[in-house]
């Protein structure tokens, strides 16, 4: 029997962190989230303090802090608030992150402008209604659905079945992005917007026919369904594969391969091309 490696038993690293704001916090756990996917086995426990905007709240912070030491991370716009969360954690050795200051201070560099200390809560209420919008669209159209709207799309996603439309519509709308997602059906054809000059951007979503049976194998399992049909027939998908690709080529719509790929890989490269499209309308 072949040794084991340490790597493959090593234990997750468990870390308190406390993430302290004057508003929803969103930035600050975004951050935490990307952080800790650069490393291994973190697990981050989080203390939360959002709407911190007073001393009895900050406090409270203290008190927290202390009963379960660990890394601080804040954006707290109150000048008074900051020093004193700051100047309790080095009292305390309990290390001490201003997530946007370098942001904010290379921006004010460059612009010639001091920051406002303004509260960013009503700026994330906007952005948190527009992406409550997008939500309620990609819903609305996904599928194929009410395809009369496709033109209130940012984006249209095409491909056949199983290839992370839905997901990556999903993931987009959380971005703020309206996309629709249309499926390519060997007996059925497209609608003709998609086909029109004023079209929104359509991105082509491909996968490779092995990890197209092995996805639509799991999802026929997952609904118990036993029968053997087309949808999983190797050479059926093949066909349904080669027919979209042809239809990709032939209309220059942008194609990305999912095969490999995660949602939010695809999704950052449809950012990139809608970014693109802007550019040149611009």
């Amino acid at each position: 029997m072949s040794a084991v490696s340490i790597d493959t038993v090593r234990p997750g690293v468990y870390l308190n962190v406390h993430l302290v704001s004057d508003s929803t916090g969103e930035t600050l756990a975004s951050v935490l989230r990307a952080a800790c996917a650069q490393f291994d086995n973190i697990l981050p426990i989080e203390h939360t303090y959002y709407l911190v905007r007073t001393a009895r709240q900050l406090e409270r912070v203290h008190r927290d802090i202390s009963d379960a030491p660990g890394l601080v991370m804040f954006t707290l716009s109150n000048v008074e608030q900051r020093e004193r969360l700051e100047k309790f954690c080095k009292e305390q050795g309990h290390p001490c992150i201003p997530v946007l200051d370098s942001t904010l201070d290379v921006m004010s560099r460059y612009l010639g402008l001091q920051t406002n200390h303004r509260v960013g809560s009503r700026i994330l209420s906007a952005e948190y209604f527009r992406r409550v919008d997008a939500l309620n669209f990609a819903m609305g159209h996904d599928d194929g659905q009410h395809t009369m709207e496709l033109k209130d799309a940012d984006v249209i996603l095409v491909g056949v079945s199983r290839t992370s439309k839905t997901p990556t519509s999903v993931y987009l709308a959380n971005r703020g992005v309206k996309a629709a997602n249309v499926p390519i059906v060997l007996t059925s054809p497209l609608p003709d917007f998609l086909f029109q000059p004023d079209a929104p951007l359509i991105v082509a979503l491909t996968i490779s026919a092995d990890r197209l049976v092995h996805v639509r194998r799991n999802r026929l399992a997952a609904m118990k369904e036993t029968r053997e049909t087309s949808y999983v027939e190797q050479d059926s998908v093949r066909a349904e594969i080669s027919h979209a690709q042809r239809m990709f080529e032939k209309y220059g719509w942008p194609v990305i391969d999912v095969t490999r790929r995660s949602v939010e890989e695809t999704a950052a490269i449809i950012l990139n091309h809608l970014a693109e499209k802007r550019a040149r309308e611009e």
